[in-house]
């Protein structure tokens, strides 16, 4: 993102849970794509993460995260800059005043979720929102925010692929963080959740092949390959 924003902003930015679903679903295809090897992968998508819920994720290697979980009840969103002055580990251990507060309680389980916690049981959040199956918008708690700090919760660093949501700027992210070419044509067609073949995978990896990615499809949810003609 060019300018600076906060969960605010990010709230009337974010498209709606099933967009925000799909995208998640394309980013996490194509860094399976592009890094075979899971470790190394930024964004991930889990299908089966839990009974009736599904999580998209993002770790950057260096301490920065998000997580949502997508369920019948709607999505929640939790993200964490470790270097924010928001974080828990900068207020006595605890979640800054506002963040997790209002979080109703269709999704109190996944602020309470072990793995969005540390080994103590707090919440390790800078940034969180959330919106119901029926709501017209992203909710988020009532803060006060840091005086004189650019990012003061991490929003700017942490999302900036689900909101500016063009196959564009996933190739200026993957070629510089990949550091190798990523063809455009290729990521608009997994933007558009086309069913994957060899061409297509071939244009962005050519040492991957569609048995080598049917487990991350199927724990992706991403459409299944269309079958061969007999």
């Amino acid at each position: 993102m060019d300018e600076r924003v906060t969960v605010h902003d990010l709230a009337r930015r974010l498209p709606g849970v099933a967009d925000l679903r799909n995208l998640c679903r394309s980013l996490a295809m194509l860094d399976a794509i592009l890094s075979p090897d899971r470790e190394s992968r930024y964004h991930s998508f889990n299908a089966g993460w839990a009974a009736g819920e599904e999580m998209a994720s993002m770790r950057n290697g260096s301490g920065d995260e998000y997580s949502i979980v997508f369920s019948a009840a709607g999505a929640y969103v939790r993200g964490f800059g470790h270097e924010s002055a928001m974080s828990p580990y900068g207020n006595d251990g605890e979640p800054w005043p506002g963040v997790i507060d209002e979080v109703p309680e269709a999704f109190r389980s996944c602020v309470e979720e072990p793995a969005f916690t540390d080994e103590d049981g707090v919440p390790v959040v800078t940034a969180c929102l959330w919106r119901g199956k029926t709501d017209d918008q992203w909710h988020h708690g009532t803060i006060g925010f840091p005086v004189g700090r650019a990012d003061p919760d991490g929003t700017t660093g942490l999302f900036e692929l689900l909101v500016d949501r063009t196959p564009e700027a996933f190739q200026r992210f993957a070629e510089d963080y990949y550091e190798l070419p990523v063809d455009l044509r290729a990521v608009r067609d997994v933007y558009a959740l086309r069913p994957l073949d060899q061409q297509l995978l071939s244009s962005l990896n050519a040492e991957v092949t569609l048995a080598d990615l049917a487990q991350d499809i199927s724990e992706i949810g991403y459409p299944p390959p269309a079958r061969e003609p007999v």
